[in-house]
């Protein structure tokens, strides 16, 4: 074997696997490493994929031509569309999926892409060169492993999630190690900051896995998921696996006072564990401190697999000592004979700033360096999957002498995450949330395929398949808005249903497109009143409830959809200002000092960039307007 490649990527966890993927589609020859084959695409977490926001992300990367999505659908034991009862902007898709079949399908799917090798090994060193032509001070050569074996590449992704010095907590027990029973990634790091590069240390966690056996479900609340056609890609067929419960109970004071007898020994209120952890996923220590007044907590038991008796126990992440779980849990009702397979427990790991990345994902100290997911500083499958197609992308286009694929915060979910990476820098790890994006009726998980589809295409990640699925969508899509527009509705022939729902009947005849901005008013049950209708939805060969939804979302919301369009083209005025390089910022006087100081670490690449950093406030703004202008 010549171990020689364009791309090497480094973890073959959710941001490596999309990384290598996403490389070797667009032609680059690409090489992954990873520790261990049988652990591809392993979900150290819940075995869970979407959620809040995070289902937009999915189905980006689904759009970008990333199989997430595909993956998912194929290895999903239940489905739900979060946030049904808000606006179509927050409907987030969520998936329980089995662990061990995703793993394999990632594998089968990595080990027959063309232009991809995998190898198994453990990178220790990333390899450099100095030179002196550019802004950068190094550029990458390629990577060493702990065989010794040097593999040499144009371009290297780090995607090594929580390997990178990764430090176990067990009540007092620490372990060495990325995940429970897995090594951690040693010297890696100090590679890579000698170099120049900052790094940190972050700190997730995760459950107790609990045996099904030992569970009185009869105790518990039964949440069945949905058997709609909704799904995570815009090309797989319906979910094919047998489709199971997840289980709701509480804790309670018994559970709280058990709890609080074991924090002393608690690595994160001893001083044990330095490093910060995810706001937005505390661990049940945390929860009883920051929510003192609380007398239960809701718990999700959640399937681990089609034939497992392997749980999650969600709503119960903790680094507490192994007896003080199990005896606190064992006072909840449902679980006094609770037997479990291993412990929850705390990780430390490192990370590095993202504000020294490029909106590319690479890196602005070393060329041909780029990083995506938990080294990035942040939290998620998904956040990590969506960095890694980026990062890959990049990387294969940078071997190509290609343009960098750089996508606006008003065109993906994906976009506002690496936006906000490289402009604001993190402090704890980040996670995504609908409210971080600006244009979220843009940003609607019904229409990855409308942003993204036609740019994949262009770059090489979409195939014709799935251009030809976005093409025939939006034909239809049209028709029926056209047809809504033009239709006239007498009165007399529609009141009798719209009394029926509920809604004020017409005083007069009006179009379709009107009735249908009504709430209680769908494409679907109009259909049964007006035959013409009925009659082109007869028509539509495929996925008819899918494009039924996107028609009938963007008549209802075309006000907001086209206000939010609106300011979204004000900004591109300012992304359209590029500003990188062009001002010696400690020099500008009449920027305030926090600016100036922010400004220069930062070196924004666009005006509209520089606005978003905290700290540059409009009037400086305006300044570097009139400095542009002169």
């Amino acid at each position: 074997m010549e171990l020689k490649f364009d791309v090497v990527v480094v973890g073959a966890g959710h941001a490596g696997c999309e990384a290598a993927a996403a490389s070797a589609r667009l032609g680059a020859k690409t090489c992954l490493v990873t520790m261990d084959m049988n652990k591809i695409a392993q979900m150290s977490c819940n075995p869970a994929v979407g959620g809040i926001a995070k289902g937009q992300i999915v189905r980006e990367i689904d759009a970008l031509g990333g199989h997430m999505g595909e993956v998912t659908d194929k290895c999903s034991i239940q489905f739900r569309m979060l946030n049904r009862s808000k606006g179509p902007a927050m409907w987030s898709p969520r998936a329980q999926c089995d662990r061990g079949k995703f793993i394999w399908a990632w594998r089968e799917i990595l080990e027959n892409t063309p232009n991809l090798s995998i190898w198994q090994d453990q990178v220790k060193e990333l390899l450099t060169e100095k030179v002196e032509s550019n802004e950068a001070k190094h550029q990458v050569i390629g990577v060493r492993t702990y065989m010794d074996v040097t593999i040499k590449a144009r371009c290297v992704v780090i995607t090594a999630g929580t390997f990178l010095n990764g430090l176990m907590h067990i009540g007092r027990t620490k372990l060495a190690g990325g995940r429970v029973a897995e090594p951690p990634s040693l010297l890696l790091t100090e590679s890579i900051t000698r170099l120049g590069i900052k790094a940190g240390r972050m700190k997730t966690g995760t459950p107790v896995r609990i045996d099904g056996r030992s569970v009185d479900f009869s105790l518990m609340t039964e949440q069945q998921g949905e058997r709609d056609y909704h799904k995570f890609s815009f090309m797989c067929e319906q979910r094919s696996l047998q489709q199971l419960p997840c289980w709701i109970c509480y804790t309670n004071p018994e559970v709280h006072e058990r709890l609080r007898e074991g924090l002393p020994d608690s690595p994160l209120f001893n001083g044990q564990i330095q490093s910060i952890g995810p706001r937005y996923c505390p661990s049940i220590e945390t929860k009883l401190v920051t929510f003192a007044d609380k007398d239960q907590h809701q718990l999700f038991l959640e399937p681990e697999g089609e034939n497992t008796q392997e749980y999650y126990l969600n709503g119960f992440s903790s680094s507490l000592p192994i007896d003080v779980q199990l005896e606190a849990l064992r006072k909840i009702p449902a679980f006094r004979n609770l037997q479990v397979y291993r412990p929850g427990y705390a990780i430390e790991y490192d990370y590095f700033d993202p504000q020294q990345l490029n909106p590319s994902l690479e890196s602005k100290i070393v060329e041909g360096l780029y990083m995506a997911g938990q080294v990035n500083g942040t939290t998620g499958y998904e956040e990590a999957g969506g960095q890694g197609i980026v990062a890959g992308t990049n990387a294969a286009l940078k071997c190509a002498n290609s343009d960098p694929f750089i996508m606006h915060r008003d065109e993906s979910y994906i976009a506002v995450l690496i936006d906000d990476l490289i402009t604001k820098g993190v402090d704890e790890p980040y996670r995504m949330f609908t409210s971080r994006a600006e244009y979220r009726i843009l940003l609607r998980q019904d229409n990855a395929d409308a942003r993204l589809t036609e740019k994949a295409y262009k770059l090489g990640l979409a195939n014709d398949k799935r251009l030809h699925a976005w093409k025939e969508k939006e034909e239809q899509i049209n028709r029926i808005i056209n047809f809504a527009q033009e239709f006239s509705v007498k009165a007399n022939l529609i009141n009798d249903a719209l009394t029926s729902l509920g809604e004020t009947p017409l005083v007069r005849g009006c179009k379709l497109i009107d009735i249908l901005s009504r709430p209680s008013v769908t494409i679907e049950n109009m259909a049964t009143h007006i035959r013409k209708l009925s009659e082109l939805l007869d028509t539509i060969p495929n996925r008819r409830e899918e494009i039924t939804e996107t028609a009938e979302i963007q008549i209802k919301y075309r006000g907001y959809i086209e206000r939010e369009r609106q300011e979204a083209q004000k900004m591109q005025r300012l992304e359209a200002i590029r500003i990188q390089g062009k001002f010696d910022y400690p020099s500008i006087q009449s920027l305030s000092t926090e600016a100036r100081q922010k400004l220069e670490r930062i070196q924004p690449e666009t005006l509209a960039q520089a606005s978003r950093i905290p700290g540059v406030s409009p009037s400086d703004i305006n300044v570097l307007l009139v400095l542009m202008n002169r």
